[in-house]
Formats: structure tokens, C-alpha cells, sequence
């Protein structure tokens, strides 16, 4: 059974022709609203959606049906005239599973719908499969290692270059990401458009706990700092093994303890401590997240640096420089090279 959510009658009904002709069953709703209505009513093999819709739009659609646990399995394709890459990548960000824009002809219609409920058809048969072959104890998540061998199992892999965005400010923060190769920072912008730089993120660290309520807005930024290699689930999953694993959630909180005592660290160090301090600390904590050591090149911009360290550019070059002239550091472009470790560690 197919629901098709759209509010133009004619486009509506043809759509409904089309699928009819091809032998699906197709429930329609003129809008949002009546749409989240007949999809939990009916629970559809999958969904057609509108983004531009009165009562509920497309988004406030696939967050309602997202967050009800009857509805959040259904493949969801978001239709829109609209063609701007912002707006296909927000539909992506909240889950949607595929998109058309119109005009669409029918081969690709009924291509789109047929690839979506293979897979939903494939993943299905997968999982009852497993079900059956496990004693249910079996398949506890019982600490946060065996968790991380969940995502790298069940989760979707993307990867990244240098400098890709991987989300942004406002962006619905539906995935809890397990880093797998690569570093990751995550930043906020003030007033006047400076950056701060707010986490740093190595292999085998988890990124996105913004909130375990899907569609929650991320409140940073985050961006590859190097060719980034990771895997995502989506926080609904996420919530369940939690909500059944009690040791999990308690590893998880002391993990997520651990990470905001160093960031408070660290923003003692940006109050309190001198520019010499602070630039070292910041080279030092660059070096660990990049797993670099004494000798070995670490290539990190100056304005990243600044930012983490939480002072100007020219204040840094300067301290930088300064550095050179002791003894503790060689500098060609972008690559730092650090050639006593245990002076930096001194540095105040």
C-alpha cells in the first residue's frame, strides 16, 4: 500500500493513476495533517510527500511519523518542485529515504518506489532472519564496545573530505554518529562571524549527542578536518538499546562525564591561562587528536588553532613564532612539527 500526501488534485490524482495502473494500492490525503492521520491508521508500505502543504508540511510530516514508534520504519519520499540543494539536503537530514522533483515522468516514479520497498522488503527478511537463528540473550548490547561493533555493523557509512560539512547549525539532528577514520571539529559562530571551535573528534569517538530527541535542532557545526570516514545510526535506535541495557547507558553517561570535564578544562585554560600557555595546549591537544607525536608533522590551519585556542590569529602567529625562535616547534606553511614535547608541556 502506498500513501500519497499532496495538495494539488490534479497532480494527486494522476500520481494515484499511474501507481493504480501498476497495480499498487494508493491511499491519498490532500494535506499534512490527514496525512499523519492515515498513515498511522493504515501503516503503508511507504510514503509519497509534498514539502509545500497547508495544515502540516512535508518536514512537520516525516518529524510527526519519525517520532511515533507505528510509523518511524516506513520509507518516506519527499516530493517537491523545488530544485535548490538546501532544500533536498534538510529533507535528507531529517530521514527522508528519497526525493523527486517535479515534473517526474512515470518510469522514474515507479523506479524510485520499487527500489525503496526492495530494500525495506531485504532489510525485513534480514532481520527476522537473524531473529531466528538468536536466543534473545544473545543479542543484548551489554557495554559501550559492543555498542560500537553495533555501528559499525548496522550503521550507514559515509565519508567525507577535508573540509566538508557534515552538519550545521539548525540542521534536525536525527543520527549519532561513531567516527571510523579521520578528525572532525565541531564550531559556533558569534555575532560578527568568528568562529569558535568547540570539539575535536578522533577515530573510535562518537559525535551528534546534541539530544536523544529526533529532529532536536544541532546546536554546532561540524566539519572534516582531514578525509573523514564514518558510520550513523538513527537516535530512535539508539534510544531502544538504551532503554533495554542498563550497564550501555551508564558507560555512555561516564563517556559523556569524561567529555565535558575536558571541555571545562579547557575553557579554564582559554579564561585563565597566558597566549603561551593556550597555544601550546592547543598544539599538544591537536597532536593527540590527530595521534601525532614528538617529530611527526601535524597539519592544522592557523585559524583553527586561534579558534580552539580561543585568541587572535596575530596573536598566535606571534606565539608561534616565539616557539620557533626557543627551540620548540618548526614551522613550513601548515605543518607543525613539534621537537620538544616535554618543553611544550612546560610552556606557562
Amino acid at each position: 500500500m502506498i500513501l500519497l500526501i499532496e495538495d494539488d488534485m490534479v497532480l494527486r490524482e494522476n500520481t494515484a493513476e499511474i501507481l493504480e495502473l501498476q497495480d499498487y494500492e494508493v491511499i491519498t490525503a490532500p494535506n499534512g495533517k490527514i496525512g499523519i492521520e492515515k498513515a498511522i491508521e493504515h501503516i503503508p508500505d511507504i510514503i509519497i510527500c509534498d514539502i509545500m502543504m497547508p495544515e502540516v508540511d512535508g518536514y512537520g510530516v516525516l518529524q510527526s511519523l519519525s517520532s511515533n514508534t507505528k510509523t518511524h520504519h516506513i520509507p518516506f519520499i519527499f516530493l517537491s518542485a523545488k530544485t535548490e540543494h538546501k532544500e533536498i539536503r534538510m529533507g535528507m537530514n531529517m530521514g527522508a529515504d528519497d526525493y523527486l522533483t517535479k515534473p517526474f515522468d512515470e518510469n522514474e516514479l515507479v523506479e524510485v518506489i520499487e527500489t525503496r520497498l526492495k530494500k525495506a522488503n531485504l532489510v525485513s527478511q534480514v532481520f527476522v532472519a537473524e531473529s531466528s537463528k538468536k536466543d534473545p540473550a544473545e543479542g543484548d548490547i551489554r557495554n559501550l564496545n559492543e555498542l560500537k561493533n553495533f555501528f559499525d555493523d548496522e550503521g550507514e557509512v559515509e565519508e567525507f573530505k577535508a573540509k566538508d560539512s557534515i552538519f550545521e547549525v539548525g540542521d534536525h539532528s536525527n543520527y549519532v554518529y561513531l567516527i571510523l577514520e579521520g578528525t572532525i571539529k565541531t564550531f559556533q559562530r558569534d555575532e560578527e562571524g568568528k568562529e569558535l571551535v568547540t570539539g575535536l573528534y578522533k577515530p573510535d569517538d562518537f559525535l551528534g549527542f546534541t539530544s536523544l530527541a529526533e529532529n532536536y535542532p544541532h546546536q554546532e557545526s561540524a566539519v572534516a578536518v582531514k578525509d573523514t570516514k564514518l558510520v550513523k545510526i538513527l537516535k530512535y535506535k539508539l534510544k531502544e538499546i538504551l532503554e533495554q541495557n542498563r550497564n550501555v547507558s551508564l558507560e555512555l553517561i561516564n563517556m559523556l562525564t569524561d567529555n565535558l570535564s575536558v571541555i571545562k578544562q579547557q575553557l579554564l585554560i582559554m579564561a585563565y591561562s597566558t597566549v603561551r600557555k593556550k597555544t601550546a595546549q592547543t598544539i599538544l591537544q591537536f597532536a593527540e587528536i590527530l595521534g601525532k607525536k614528538s617529530q611527526e608533522d601535524i597539519r592544522i590551519t592557523r585559524s583553527d588553532l586561534a579558534s580552539v585556542a580561543g585568541i587572535a590569529i596575530e596573536t598566535l602567529i606571534r606565539t608561534l613564532s616565539a616557539f620557533k625562535k626557543e627551540g620548540l616547534i618548526e614551522i613550513e606553511g601548515r605543518v607543525i612539527r613539534v621537537l620538544d614535547l616535554h618543553r611544550l608541556e612546560l610552556v606557562d
